[in-house]
């Protein structure tokens, strides 16, 4: 019994051994493409996804969410972000993805649906760490408030263009800390324009 155990961790022990070196071989000998405009392999692409959705349940798991996410305050500060930050990859209501976001792989998801993949807490741990080897970066230095206002924004998931559209202009009049006033900002709607507000006055930045 012992000798047919030892057989086969032996056995074992060997196939994985030779799978390693194919894998170093293969990897050495460039035979992985890793362009942007070249897909994963089914397997490759399997394993980082199951990687990266398992990684943020277990590192969101014991993440408290504040009980004030349906604060208006909120929402403004929320759209401010993702107008300034997250439009030009992501897209808005209304406005669709930048050309950056054409060339990246695996493409920026839709946000619209991003409340029902995520809880609360997984979407605060992805805004505040970021996902490697998609393009999505941390915004940890933008402090907590900030990102949970931007998933109090997500959680909007069927606000309309126009409501969009609405917020990004009085959070611009009122001196949008992202973005300097009176420029095109990326999450505004097609055709609209906002007037540098000279007179509008100029919030202290909480950071």
């Amino acid at each position: 019994m012992r000798a047919h155990l030892r057989t086969i961790l032996a056995t074992i022990g060997v196939g994985a051994g030779a799978a390693f070196v194919a894998a170093a071989m293969a990897i050495y000998a460039g035979a992985y493409n890793v362009a942007a405009d070249d897909t994963h392999w089914g397997l490759t692409l399997s394993v980082l996804e199951t990687a990266r959705t398992r990684s943020i349940q277990v590192r969101a798991a014991g993440i408290k969410v504040p009980t004030d996410l349906d604060d208006p305050a909120k929402l403004a500060m929320g759209v401010e972000h993702f107008a300034a930050h997250c439009a030009v990859c992501h897209g808005a209501p209304g406005v669709p993805r930048g050309e950056i976001a054409k060339g990246m792989y695996p493409a920026p998801p839709d946000l619209a649906h991003a409340a029902s993949r995520y809880s609360d807490a997984e979407l605060f741990w992805i805004l505040k760490h970021g996902i490697k080897m998609t393009g999505m970066p941390s915004w940890a230095d933008h402090g907590d408030d900030e990102l949970w206002a931007t998933v109090a924004f997500l959680k909007k998931s069927g606000m309309s263009a126009t409501a969009y559209g609405e917020l990004v202009k009085d959070n611009l009049m009122h001196g949008m800390q992202h973005h300097p006033r009176g420029e095109a900002m990326p999450g505004m709607s097609h055709g609209e324009a906002v007037p540098p507000a000279a007179d509008a006055p100029h919030r202290p930045n909480p950071r």
